[in-house]
């Protein structure tokens, strides 16, 4: 999958901007607040998904304007396409806030367009995989595994259903304890939940191991060792049937019964898990330094590069913003000229940080505007 050609009206500073990419590596540099994050911006929206800043639609219209329009084009192994995005600050009898359009035809919402044009980002609030609480990792997991395994969404949905009502009930205890006859049925129905969960998660992580290692001996130039470990209460999750997972789960619960009881919480359980980074065997959440925790957090959207591709047959766009602070030259490096098949947009604050850009095209960022391109 390749972006061709993006053009940009009234998108956050960015006035007016029509920019032709090439085939491999994108290169966008400028000061500090000037747009090249808001550019990046643009690209991933066409995935679908939110803004990756969080923020709402209207924040994305230009100020002092009511409308902005983002338009893509691109091609994948099928065919030519086209995407538009138009947002609007008021919605009016004629026109809705959002107009999305696939090869000019109208559709719905931009959850349409999830499949169509695939792309992985990375940016600094990424770190908090590897610097904050299990929480942002089976956020990870759980969104990346859901662009490949649409049905992974529901297994998502039940088990947090059923774990609502069996937490609500640890709570009616002490109410009324003859609910209590009740909580093996809903212990056999979390169970198998977990089970699905779990086994879905475990396997994506036994996947994309070996690629995220490879990748990351690459960043390092072999000097450091990276690997995965997810932590789920059960050794080697990845190498069991889901029964038998089940059956792990339903265990636990009828151990921690009591406990969960006292607490009014259930106290395991795949809402509870963790995916473990290490660098030479090590936590990087610990010991790794800032260059090393980032190299690990590429090489886990590297990965999930590869599991896209490989399930799709479409390599995903990569889209780097403000990446190559606090890595070495060896680090930049790799990501500017080994990146093979694929095309990269990466954005950075001084030409220093692609100096040793072999092939590519950079473009020029100030107050919004596009004043200058180089191919390399």
């Amino acid at each position: 999958m390749k972006l061709e050609r993006i053009e940009l009206t009234n998108f956050r500073n960015i006035e007016s901007m029509e920019l032709e990419a090439v085939p491999g590596v994108n290169v966008i540099h400028g000061e500090n607040a000037q747009g090249k994050t808001n550019l990046t911006e643009a690209i991933w929206l066409f995935t679908g998904a939110k803004s990756f800043r969080g923020a709402k639609d209207r924040e994305l219209i230009r100020f002092g304007t009511d409308s902005c329009k983002s338009k893509i084009c691109f091609s994948s192994a099928l065919r030519s396409q086209t995407a538009e995005i138009i947002l609007s600050a008021k919605e009016t009898a004629g026109t809705k806030a959002k107009e999305i359009f696939l090869n000019d035809i109208p559709l719905e919402s931009t959850s349409e367009l999830a499949g169509q044009f695939y792309s992985v980002v990375f940016s600094p609030a990424h770190l908090s995989l590897v610097r904050e609480g299990p929480a942002f990792r089976r956020k990870f997991l759980d969104t990346a595994i859901g662009q490949i395994l649409p049905r992974y969404e529901h297994y998502l949905r039940e088990y947090q259903k059923i774990l609502l009502q069996r937490n609500t009930l640890l709570k009616d205890l002490a109410r009324f304890p003859q609910l209590i006859d009740t909580m093996e049925v809903w212990e056999e129905h979390l169970a198998k939940a977990a089970a699905a969960v779990v086994f879905c998660r475990a396997r994506y992580v036994a996947r994309i191991l070996p690629q995220a290692a490879q990748v990351y001996e690459g960043i390092s130039a072999g000097k450091e060792r990276f690997t995965l470990r997810y932590l789920c209460g059960m050794e080697k999750a990845e190498e069991q049937p889901k029964d038998e997972i089940r059956k792990f789960f339903l265990k636990e619960f009828q151990r921690t019964r009591n406990a969960d009881i006292e607490r009014g919480a259930t106290l395991c359980g795949p809402h509870r898990d963790d995916l473990e980074l290490l660098v030479n065997e090590m936590p990087m959440r610990l010991y790794g330094s800032q260059g090393q925790q980032r190299s690990g957090v590429l090489a886990l959207k590297m990965a999930e590069c590869a599991m896209v591709e490989e399930v799709t047959g479409e390599t995903p766009i990569v889209l780097l913003d403000d990446v190559m602070s606090e890595l070495d030259a060896g680090r930049r490096d790799y990501l500017l000229n080994h990146l093979e098949n694929r095309q990269v947009f990466v954005t950075c604050c001084d030409d220093e940080s692609f100096y040793g850009l072999k092939s590519g095209k950079s473009f020029l960022i100030q107050s919004g505007n596009l004043v200058d391109t180089k191919l390399f």
